[in-house]
């Protein structure tokens, strides 16, 4: 979710006294925007409207099963009244300011791009594990859901992924019960969970910033803020500070970033966390941090403590979570925890015994990539001219050259990394999503099946589909994986850009795998090409298509003489030795630019046919 409303202001830099004096040289104010400009309010329309009231809204600030108020019923034609909403609205919120309805509106719609509220009818007899398991599992497009809910007998969720709301309406009624009944999935856009969109105002954060200033001992370094909604302070003042939500809590550690970032004690205790999502940035904004309380709250996994990994804590508070209560003793409690900290010294106030650790007094590097392998000099001849006839005519503006260097039966298939969470609206490698076929998210067979392109003139058809790209072939690092008179595997790997469309210019990297069989020309036939790509990384990126030629041993792929440029392009072309070695010639031994005037002229008819005659 994109930060669109303010959550934190300049007024900091006002306040004097307390911790706040003290200011990390170069630090300017803080200003940030989180989620949207200012408050809204949406009216309900006879009870079911566009946004319906949530227990997130109401004065205990949970986020737990129960999400919406049963106390009116579904209405789903009514028309409510104007005037008893607003009745209701000062009622329930006392004396708190609403904005007219109508403030906000254009930034509401601007939520509806992305976010999508989905509903499970009957979906409250379900596990909530179970459930969202599941949903992930059969659903295409990976998903994180929020502010899981249940109404009635309804579940809810949202998702902030257009992509993955409409991928899970058409799953809707795909999936079976273990009462063999269908699972129903109603999703609509909607604009993003009213409780995330809070913004604390500028009154308001000189109150929390008080009350932490009170709560802060300076003479331990430590930050108490246990039980932090039900402060004195902040109740006299109407500030309800509710930790569990985003903006509270960003706000929290933004201040802890600005005035004490050498803090080294944090108590959270008794906040009714039920997620650890937004405390995991304190391993940037404290990274010192040694004692750290979490009692007391509603965290129901341990695998929430791995959002806070960064941390090298030796005190850790968990007692009264949820999850603690799994354990069928101390020691497998202790050694769970100790899987997120290995260097924790005392947990729940206990002392631990010394962690066992493996110090390795001299700092060991890796040894360095090798080279390519390529079992013999017959094999290293015939794969690197394959490679060179081969990235030539895939780097073409037409791949329809590639259909003599598949087989009739050949098979395709490429897969992108899987990453929880992942929007292929927002990453960089989305246009490869919808032809992914990574098994490890991919459950439906049937995907699956159709994703696996087969036949030549289909894998042919799905790689003219893909963007159009420069290969680096001095990138090349090819393996050969297995050989023999009839079978030939290897491996390639290496960076190319692509050259058009949205992300044109962006740096890849790639490894693919080809299984090839010999050709009736003396040639390779592909039988098998599965490619995986992911974004280059930054050495990767530093290194490509570098200007100065490369040594020999790191260097697989070297430019091929000019005799083996012909025969690769006789291979390509079809003509006979005399025009492909014109060919090659007349454009100064270039092989792309010979490929891409032969593809030109051929397709025009401008090629004599006596350039066949062989």
């Amino acid at each position: 979710m994109s930060d669109g409303g303010r959550c934190y202001s300049d007024h900091d830099d006002h306040y004097g006294g307390g911790f706040f004096v003290k200011k990390r040289k170069g630090r300017g104010p803080f200003v940030g925007k989180m989620y949207s400009e200012g408050p809204h309010k949406y009216r309900n329309k006879g009870g079911y409207g566009p946004y319906p009231r949530s227990r997130l809204e109401e004065d205990d600030g949970d986020v737990g099963e129960s999400y919406e108020s049963s106390h009116h019923r579904f209405m789903p034609y009514g028309r409510g009244g104007k005037r008893s909403h607003e009745k209701r609205d000062k009622k329930k919120f006392g004396g708190f300011h609403r904005d007219p309805p109508h403030q906000g509106r254009a930034k509401y719609n601007e939520g509806w791009k992305s976010w999508y509220k989905v509903t499970i009818p009957h979906g409250k007899k379900y596990d909530k594990f179970w459930l969202l398991d599941t949903l992930q599992d059969v659903c295409p497009v990976p998903f994180t859901p929020v502010q899981f809910h249940t109404d009635h007998s309804r579940a809810h969720f949202y998702v902030d992924n257009s992509a993955a709301g409409k991928a899970l309406k058409q799953i809707s009624r795909t999936i079976t019960d273990r009462d063999n009944f269908k699972v129903t999935i109603l999703t609509r856009p909607c604009p993003p969970p009213q409780s995330l969109a809070k913004e604390l105002n500028d009154e308001e954060i000189e109150h929390f910033k008080n009350c932490m200033q009170k709560r802060y001992d300076g003479a331990n370094q430590a930050m108490d803020m246990k039980a932090v909604r039900s402060d004195p302070d902040l109740v006299a003042n109407k500030v309800d500070v509710i930790l569990n939500r985003k903006c509270y809590m960003t706000t929290m550690l933004q201040i802890i970033e600005d005035n004490v970032p050498e803090l080294l004690s944090l108590d959270i205790s008794n906040n009714k966390l039920f997620k650890l999502d937004d405390l995991a940035e304190i391993t940037l904004k404290a990274p010192n941090l040694k004692i750290l309380k979490l009692s007391e709250n509603m965290i129901k996994s341990d695998l929430e403590l791995n959002k806070l990994k960064g941390l090298k804590l030796e005190e850790l508070w968990l007692e009264g979570n949820p999850f603690c209560d799994s354990f069928r003793d101390q020691t497998s409690y202790i050694s769970v925890v100790r899987q997120h900290f290995p260097k924790l010294l005392r947990l729940d106030g206990h002392e631990l015994p010394p962690p066992i650790t493996f110090d390795v007094e001299t700092p060991t590097t890796l040894p360095p990539c090798k080279g390519s392998y390529l079992a013999s000099d017959d094999i290293k001849a015939l794969v690197l001219r394959f490679l060179q006839q081969f990235y030539a005519c895939y780097d073409s503006e037409d791949r329809q050259g590639l259909l003599n260097v598949y087989h009739d039966e050949a098979c395709c298939s490429l897969s992108i990394p899987f990453s929880v969470g992942l929007n292929p609206s927002r990453s960089t490698i989305g246009e490869y999503f919808k032809y992914s076929r990574n098994i490890r998210k991919l459950r439906d067979a049937n995907l699956r099946f159709k994703l696996l392109k087969q036949k030549r003139l289909n894998v042919v058809g799905f790689l003219n589909e893909l963007p159009r790209t420069q290969h680096d072939l001095g990138s090349f690092v090819v393996d050969i994986l297995a050989h023999s008179n009839t079978l030939l595997c290897f491996v390639v790997n290496g960076i190319f850009k692509e050259v058009e469309g949205q992300f044109s210019h962006a740096l890849r990297a790639f490894s693919r795998v080809f299984v090839a069989v010999p050709g009736s020309d003396g040639g390779l036939l592909l039988v098998n090409d599965e490619q995986f790509i992911r974004d280059a990384n930054t050495e990767e990126i530093h290194k490509a298509f570098a200007t100065t030629a490369p040594t020999p041993s790191s260097s697989p792929v070297h430019v091929l003489a000019s005799q083996d440029m012909v025969l690769a392009f006789i291979q390509l072309s079809g003509m006979n030795s005399e025009w492909s070695h014109k060919c090659l010639e007349d454009n100064g031994w270039d092989y792309d630019q010979a490929t891409q005037v032969f593809m030109k002229l051929n397709t025009e008819g401008k090629i004599p046919d006596v350039a066949f005659i062989k």
